[in-house]
């Protein structure tokens, strides 16, 4: 990875010259950086730049929410271990203020951490060391999936809540109900639910998940597949998504149920 001179906190970095490679539809994004290493923050910022992203970067807990508040950031890229208040509670933080795609980094290739940061808000995840280029795909990857959300909640006549058992699905109002109490998912969880939920019983690959759902054609991914897919379990309960192993998921509706739509 390469370094630099670090960057101070809060300060933000324009598009250079490389800003034209970025995809005409996110140059105008502005990305958030909370990474309290210097040499890795420096980095991440001078690439996201090159990439025609508006970047600021804060190193640490606290910084980084009131950067958020501030700057109502496109996306964040959130390291777990920060000085102050770590990456999690900084992800229930920005959340809670305003739903904002997060990329989590983390030191450690734990699936523990990696569902306690799904669990609290988080999109993505990344383990140290990643190379920035999947870094920048995985950014543009969110981003993508942000704008086809918003452009399909503009043009798309609302469709019926889908009951399944105890759980409803609101795809008009993107929220989800477990027993009438709102179950909080993250932009990724849901479609990746709802893209579930729409083919029942049918076994769709982890390779066409990520496809379809992160816009990610990368096989290596397919972990990031399976560590939302127990988030969602975590959320919604153990029986709604079954594992078929060595191929990817199928959703089942509760027994005696099809899955259907409000009248």
């Amino acid at each position: 990875m390469s370094s630099g001179n670090p960057q101070p906190s809060g300060a933000s970095q324009q598009p250079g010259p490389a800003s034209a490679a970025a995809s005409t539809g996110q140059q105008s994004a502005t990305v958030l950086v909370v990474e309290d290493e210097p040499t890795i923050a420096t980095a991440i910022a001078q690439r996201l730049s090159a990439e025609g992203w508006r970047v600021e970067v804060a190193r640490d807990g606290l910084s980084g929410v009131d950067a958020a508040s501030r700057l109502r950031p496109d996306l964040v890229v959130l390291d777990v271990m920060l000085p102050g208040i770590d990456g999690l509670e900084v992800t229930r933080r920005i959340q809670a203020e305003h739903p904002t795609p997060i990329l989590m980094l983390t030191a450690r290739d734990d699936e523990t951490d990696m569902l306690v940061g799904l669990g609290v808000g988080a999109d993505d995840y990344m383990t140290k060391p990643f190379s920035m280029r999947e870094l920048v795909a995985r950014i543009k990857a969110l981003l993508r999936r942000v704008d086809r959300a918003a452009q399909a909640a503009a043009t798309t006549p609302a469709d019926p809540p889908m009951m399944m058992g105890d759980v409803t699905v609101d795809r008009a109002q993107r929220r989800v109900y477990r027993g009438g109490e709102e179950v909080h998912l993250t932009p990724t969880e849901f479609e990746l639910l709802v893209m579930l939920a729409g083919s029942p019983k049918t076994v769709l690959t982890r390779e066409r998940l990520l496809a379809e759902v992160w816009d990610w054609a990368d096989a290596s991914g397919t972990r990031t597949v399976d560590s939302h897919i127990k988030a969602l379990r975590r959320k919604l309960g153990p029986d709604l998504i079954r594992t078929v192993h060595g191929v990817g998921y199928a959703f089942e509706p509760p027994a005696n149920q099809a899955n259907q739509a409000n009248p």
